[in-house]
């Protein structure tokens, strides 16, 4: 006779209680999935603004669904973003091998940072609020994208815009104190980044408000902070609504296929998981949005039959819509390598632990210190190579040598070992660092499907310099960041160029073009603005996903709102474009169905 103890009993009461609960949840969700008015895919930059705009309607039941958890205290402390860069807040996404770019990063690839978390990226981004250029948008509708000009999206950025830098108050054409998305300086900056800011003064810059009339010219940043921490999508949008009784926020939710009617294709729901465990659908009675940003919303049309046929075919998934999804690829690329050094402590210093030991106290009980500082950034500059005040270039500032603290070497991908003799004496200097971005890019990129498998991570080919024209303008950005050095603001504080070669290029003349273009090829970083995956376009664009009301050609009641739809990328950081596009989306959206019904 086989004796159970109570330990075992109660083991499997759990098991058979589970394994009921499993199988009961799984045959009533599939015999009768609930219904929806609309299900939202992704909980992210554009997905909280558009759950929390949506459910203002009481009539209508909304769903969101995000694959990652919530946010937590520490996401919310500024200085450590580059913390869950590789945490599981992030997809973990890599990009593909390529021989002219990456070469220095660990094998060849580059780290593709995408927010799995409530919130999405603005959860684990630098907060760094840019609009981007006029002319970005008046390009969009010279494209034929109806109604996106600048002077038709800016309502949209003052409709979630709450400024909260006092000498902008007054401007009420190109600011909005309504909103609910706080934005401010940091309360923390280096006497280096005022020392840039006069840089570009000397040089015949202005301060400038780059969110305003004109962009060229030379700032703090603007963020998305409040009290000096994180103010995310999710903290702006939804945490204040998320108990409205339409509104259903699902966590740890993975959806792995739009469900579509193929014979008159209507996209009707979703599939998916909950806790990478429980097989679900729910349906929608008026639209699926998808809102998983330019790598996960492709990747779920291509898994569901929407995108290029001959890539499906070879996959063997069954072809909907013939469509170039994941075409378009566009990203802000920039080099880890451009380093300054000063001859006094003027930078951030974190790396005595009473420093941070102290640092932190005072971020805890002012909301002040280094550690408001948003992943270590304080000011930023657009600038014009061509002398038309349409930026080509990005001056990004940080008032630390980044590579002094491992984690930003970790974020970035740079093997520590490698270039050992290059970052490591770092360690013990005071300086700053200049990230020079190339904003408008010639070169397009592409993401495919590796297999037809919803959790294996796609392929990502950014094809960085495939234009040449592209490797030109970003070594005439470095000159222009080291140009900075001849101006009195630097020079009191010593500032020097740090000129340790990268051992690949030593064999190249140092400051050479030859030598930044190698530095760049091998230190190569991406800024994480990834966008233009599912193309916003007229009907007569062959290259178009969405139209310009983000639906998706050939298939009814399904939009894209994020990222993905955009053209062209805009002359700065891309979050402030999303949110844009999530409230114009909104719009339209209640436009569209209170007309209907």
């Amino acid at each position: 006779m086989i004796r159970i103890n109570k330990t075992q009993s109660a083991v499997y009461i759990a098991f058979w209680t589970l394994l009921l609960f499993y199988l009961d949840a799984l045959t009533t969700n599939f015999m009768k999935p609930p219904q929806y008015d609309f299900i939202i895919v992704g909980g992210g930059t554009a997905g909280c603004l558009l759950a929390a705009r949506l459910s203002e309607i009481p009539e209508w039941n909304v769903l969101l669904l995000e694959a990652g958890g919530e946010e937590t205290f520490l996401h919310d402390i500024p200085l450590l973003a580059p913390l869950f860069i590789l945490s599981p807040s992030s997809w973990g996404y890599m990009a593909e091998r390529n021989d002219t770019f990456g070469l220095g990063l660990r094998d060849g690839r580059l780290i593709w940072p995408r927010g799995k978390v409530l919130g999405g990226s603005s959860v684990i981004n630098a907060m760094i609020y840019t609009r981007g250029n006029r002319r970005d948008f008046d390009y969009w509708e010279e494209l034929g994208n109806t109604n996106w000009s600048y002077d038709k999206v800016l309502p949209y950025f003052l409709k979630h815009e709450k400024i909260n830098i006092p000498e902008l108050f007054n401007d009420t054409k190109y600011h909005s104190r309504e909103g609910n998305l706080e934005v401010t300086y940091p309360p923390h900056s280096t006497l280096l980044s005022t020392a840039f800011v006069n840089a570009g003064i000397e040089k015949g810059y202005g301060y400038i408000d780059y969110n305003a009339a004109d962009q060229i010219g030379f700032s703090h940043i603007q963020t998305t902070t409040k009290n000096g921490s994180r103010f995310s999508s999710y903290r702006a949008f939804l945490e204040s609504v998320k108990d409205r009784k339409n509104l259903r926020i699902r966590t740890r939710s993975f959806v792995t296929k739009i469900l579509i009617d193929s014979d008159n294709k209507t996209a009707y729901g979703v599939e998916y998981t909950w806790y990478w465990l429980l097989p679900l659908r729910a349906h929608a009675r008026k639209e699926v949005i998808l809102s998983g940003g330019s790598t996960n919303s492709p990747q779920l049309l291509m898994l569901s039959g929407i995108g290029p046929k001959e890539h499906l075919r070879k996959l063997d998934i069954p072809v909907i819509v013939d469509s170039k999804v994941g075409h378009n690829l566009q990203d802000h690329v920039s080099l880890l390598s451009l380093f300054f050094t000063v001859n006094s402590s003027v930078d951030i210093r974190l790396r005595k632990p009473i420093h941070v030991v102290g640092s932190l106290t005072r971020y805890f009980m002012e909301g002040a210190g280094e550690f408001t500082t948003p992943s270590g950034f304080e000011a930023i500059s657009f600038l014009d190579v061509g002398n038309d005040s349409f930026s080509e270039i990005e001056l990004f500032f940080s008032g630390q040598l980044l590579p002094a603290i491992p984690l930003y070497l970790s974020r970035f991908g740079v093997l520590s070992d490698s270039f050992n003799k290059f970052y490591k004496p770092l360690k013990s200097l005071h300086g700053f660092t200049i990230l020079p971005i190339l904003l408008r890019p010639y070169s397009a990129g592409k993401l495919e499907l590796k297999d037809k498998r919803s959790h294996s991570h796609p392929l990502i080919y950014p094809n960085y310099f495939s234009d040449s024209r592209d490797m030109a303008i970003l070594i005439k950005a470095i000159k222009m960041a080291v140009g900075l050095l001849e101006t009195r603001s630097f020079k009191k504080y010593g500032a020097q160029l740090y000129r340790e070669p990268l051992p690949p290029c030593k064999g190249h003349e140092f400051q050479s073009d030859e030598y930044w273009e190698c530095a760049i090829r091998y230190t190569t970083v991406s800024i994480q603005h990834s966008v233009g995956t599912c193309k916003m376009g007229p009907d007569y664009d062959p290259d178009a996903v969405v139209d310009p009301r983000l639906r998706v050609r050939g298939i009814d009641r399904l939009r894209v709102v994020d990222a993905s739809i955009m053209p062209s990328i805009t002359s700065g950081h891309t979050m402030a474009p999303v949110y844009m596009i999530a409230e114009k989306a909104a719009d339209m959206i209640k436009t569209d169905w209170t007309e209907n019904d």
